[in-house]
């Protein structure tokens, strides 16, 4: 059973059509093997990569996916579907293959981070299931990462439960904050279930319920001497809240304890200045800093830039949510599938009078490669029976099929699709929620180590290199070529 409270492991969890279409593929006999891929089209916030995640939810999801007999029951009473279709779905079960990146990978639009092999049926009823999975946490992961790198991969708090898309959207939305780079979280469900660091101190109303700030904050302290944040923006910040935090304070570093002092409001980068030559004055030298209130990647790095004194960020809507981005693009596409006359798998490809929509044919390898100071230059789709070899010089491709195109060799060659699930069986059942979190967070760092500053930028970032083999470019251009004749 899924760690996270799912509604999705009853195979309902899917788009009406996709039923509808299943029965029509079974009424007829076209229940043939198929390959789609799950891919991006477009980079959120205007960034440079993102960062791939849900994997690990979606592999534990799709063990358990299948339709009750109340499930049944509903189907029935619709009044659309045959007795003998439902008969089918009691025994449904995902049974094919599914190939995937790393979750925690740094991805870009236009290559398959999914891949599934699988009958017609199994493939349709399983779409939703895959993007609801992977669309929200890649875009959270996505963002948090944002939000890292504009505060020089500092102490990111996610803060953003009672702002987060429903129960399963704030699990989610914690759990892809931590790969994508956040150090703990306020939601205690998400500690308990991921093993992530839990983090928080007190509310506006904890100051406003004591007779006054000085014994709201006293009060802590005696509780909590080893933890104590206090939040000093509830009155006034200068005049009160960091006097009062002081004098608490003193009698903390006293016994042998830290503390810190919390914003909430107001001008960050004047307060915090301020603030700190207080703290300073005061010989709490080592008293720390943190701030939240709407806090953005944009803001952050605007105050980073400033030299603003903090020491910690706490963010919670804009990270939780995507923010100016509602969601991650992600599609789910056929790639091939099985012509019974001629027995054999084929690709195909879907046209679109939008260019960009038009995707990349047939069942297809991604690679990275890599130069000889190990940083990532492209990632190349072939076709499945292609191998890119590390120092051989090799032509690639714009995957529009125009003109554009670069040589390269590289040091070091890496496929980045592996298979998560054989013939319906998840491979490495051992892995636990909480180390694949850790793996994923893990590999995300380790990955942006090789991709280059430019491409990390938040504002205008360089656009990496996503190309194709001269065979995949032939056979895109071949299905262009057919379809204007």
């Amino acid at each position: 059973m899924s760690t996270l409270r799912h509604t999705d492991t009853s195979a309902l969890f899917t788009d009406f059509y996709e039923l509808t279409m299943a029965q029509g593929y079974w009424k007829n006999n076209m229940n043939y093997p198929a390959v789609f891929d799950m891919f991006f089209r477009r980079q959120p916030f205007n960034g440079g990569f993102s960062v791939f995640a849900g994997l690990h939810t979606l592999l534990e999801a799709l063990e358990t996916f299948s339709f009750s007999q109340e499930d049944i029951d509903y189907l029935s009473s619709l009044g659309i579907f045959e007795d003998g279709f439902l008969d089918y779905l009691k025994d449904f079960r995902f049974s094919g293959h599914l190939y995937a990146q790393d979750e925690g990978s740094i991805v870009f639009p236009n290559e398959p981070l999914i891949r599934i092999h699988a009958n017609l049926i199994e493939a349709q009823l399983i779409e939703g299931l895959v993007l609801n999975h992977i669309n929200f946490q890649s875009l959270v992961a996505t963002k948090t990462a944002r939000v890292w790198l504009a505060s020089n991969k500092g102490h990111i708090m996610e803060f953003g439960l009672r702002r987060a898309q429903g129960p399963d959207g704030a699990m989610s939305a914690s759990r892809a904050a931590y790969i994508g780079g956040a150090a703990a979280t306020s939601n205690a469900l998400a500690g308990k279930l991921y093993d992530i660091p839990v983090q928080g101190t007190m509310a506006h109303s904890w100051i406003m319920s004591f007779p006054s700030e000085l014994e709201a904050f006293e009060s802590y302290a005696a509780l909590y001497p080893q933890k104590s944040v206090f939040l000093i923006d509830t009155y006034d910040t200068l005049n009160s809240g960091v006097k009062n935090a002081a004098i608490v304070g003193k009698k903390l570093q006293s016994q042998g304890h830290s503390f810190g002092v919390r914003l909430d409001s107001g001008d960050i980068q004047y307060l915090s200045n301020k603030v700190r030559r207080y703290l300073d004055q005061e010989g709490l030298t080592e008293a720390t800093i943190s701030v939240s209130n709407e806090l953005t990647e944009e803001i952050i790095q605007t105050l980073v830039q400033q030299k603003a004194p903090i020491t910690s960020w706490g963010v919670g809507t804009h990270m939780v949510t995507g923010g100016n981005e509602s969601s991650f693009t992600g599609v789910y596409k056929l790639a091939a599938r099985y012509y019974p006359h001629t027995q054999t798998m084929e690709p195909t490809m879907k046209f679109s009078d939008n260019p960009e929509k038009t995707t990349n044919p047939g069942i297809k390898n991604l690679w990275r490669l890599y130069d000889q100071d190990g940083m990532a230059r492209s990632d190349i789709l072939s076709l499945e029976d292609e191998e890119i070899i590390e120092g051989q010089s090799q032509r690639f491709y714009h995957p529009s099929g125009d003109y554009r195109q670069f040589t390269f060799t590289p040091a070091k060659v890496e496929p980045l699709l592996k298979l998560r699930i054989q013939n319906g069986q998840l491979l490495h059942k051992g892995t636990t929620p909480q180390q694949a979190i850790r793996e994923a967070r893990a590999t995300m760092q380790r990955q942006l180590l090789t991709l280059d500053d430019t491409y990390q930028r938040i504002l205008n970032p360089h656009i990496y290199k996503v190309s194709v083999t001269k065979r995949l470019r032939q056979l895109k251009i071949r299905f262009i070529e057919e379809r204007i004749q």
